[in-house]
């Protein structure tokens, strides 16, 4: 593709590229390479490396290739020529060409398309987001690549997939979790809305063990991140609020009744804090002299 052809929309899904097709004839690897559905030998199709999705459950594999045995391959794979030799290289449809290859075809029905690196990969993450086949680690990692190597904004991006701007930026910050949590998530045992709860948490990987073993709610879960950043914030040594003892309150009540207001004492094993509580100003002037022993 030239640097001078426009780029067309890649937001329109297969059924629009299924209008643009042609009769559907065998393809000879030798042969010039014609855009539209053919028939391709399914040894002439090879995976992209750069395929967003990267989880493919076997039980879900086994039943389409089931299907594929009874029906055929009803929608054809999109493919384009591969760059480094000449062979076919998969944009959309890796799903149905294994489970084609279980189902033991020889033969399946794509769709080839002249297409950059950078093309590719927006159709492949279109289409996979149009199927919901991408968790969400797999969408960030697609965004943050077409962001690093090929210059998208969020914006951009957003308009690409049909999102919004603040749902690409959400998804983004995904990838701010530490791997194991990233892993959880892609795997099914947390949920986008667990994941986006511990982002700020300061223990995200100890958090998230405790909500699965817990089998906590997303609201669970963000009222265990906020405690673990109230934990966080709190300085080393310092105890939890406990009952008063009987010298500390009876010190209270003595620097209330000096200072006419209410004195609260918080003791610790490194120290303590005195707190006068004050309503006007004449108040808060009152405590003033008295610290600093001028005439009331």
């Amino acid at each position: 593709m030239s640097a001078d052809t426009p780029r067309r929309g890649l937001g329109r899904g297969l059924s629009a590229l299924m209008g643009e097709t042609a009769a559907e004839q065998p393809i000879d690897p030798a042969a010039p390479r014609a855009a539209g559905v053919r028939m391709m030998a399914v040894g002439h199709i090879e995976p992209n490396p750069h395929q967003p999705r990267r989880h493919f459950d076997d039980a879900a594999l086994d039943e389409l290739a089931a299907s594929i045995e009874r029906r055929g391959l009803i929608q054809p794979i999109v493919v384009r020529p591969h760059p480094h030799n000449s062979a076919y290289q998969i944009v959309a449809g890796e799903r149905r060409w294994r489970a084609a290859q279980r189902a033991r075809l020889h033969e399946v029905p794509v769709i080839v398309r002249e297409l950059s690196d950078a093309d590719t990969l927006e159709f492949a993450i279109v289409e996979n987001i149009q199927r919901q086949d991408l968790n969400a680690i797999e969408e960030a990692i697609s965004y943050q690549r077409l962001i690093k190597e090929y210059g998208h904004t969020q914006e951009e991006l957003g308009k690409l997939v049909a999102k919004s701007r603040s749902h690409v930026a959400n998804m983004l910050r995904l990838l701010d979790l530490p791997a194991l949590v990233q892993t959880m998530v892609a795997d099914g045992r947390l949920s986008m809305g667990h994941a986006r709860a511990l982002i700020t948490a300061p223990n995200p990987a100890e958090l998230a063990q405790q909500v699965i073993n817990r089998d906590l709610s997303v609201r669970d879960t963000e009222k265990l991140a906020k405690a673990g950043k109230a934990d966080a914030a709190k300085p080393r040594g310092e105890k939890a609020p406990g009952p008063v003892d009987a010298d500390v309150g009876a010190l209270e009540r003595q620097l209330g009744d000096i200072l006419g207001l209410k004195v609260t004492i918080a003791h610790g094993d490194r120290g303590g804090i005195i707190s006068v509580s004050y309503s006007t100003l004449d108040q808060l002037d009152l405590v003033c002299q008295r610290l600093s022993g001028e005439p009331i």
